[in-house]
């Protein structure tokens, strides 16, 4: 899994922010968002995306996993990372 070509990614206070630069969109990530998507855009994987959680959070692996899962589903819906 990989950030689109075109996909901007950006670090805040607050999480992040991805820009769609083809569409204008953008999506607006909390802390655990964030993880993730930094984690995708290094070229890693869900499984990694879901060991950062658990480093950085005080989170059960089954709710990392689904939260990493369901994430993942709407950035490659909205053709922000593909699979």
């Amino acid at each position: 899994m990989k950030l689109r070509q075109g996909v901007a990614l950006t670090t805040t206070e607050y999480g992040a922010v991805l820009l769609d630069e083809r569409s204008g969109t953008y999506w607006q990530l909390n802390e655990c968002g964030a993880v993730v998507v930094n984690a995708l855009a290094e070229g890693l994987g869900r499984e990694a995306a879901v060991e950062r959680l658990l480093e950085e959070f005080d989170v059960e692996r089954a709710e990392a996993e689904a939260d990493v899962e369901e994430l993942t589903r709407q950035l490659a819906e909205a053709e922000i990372i593909s699979r």
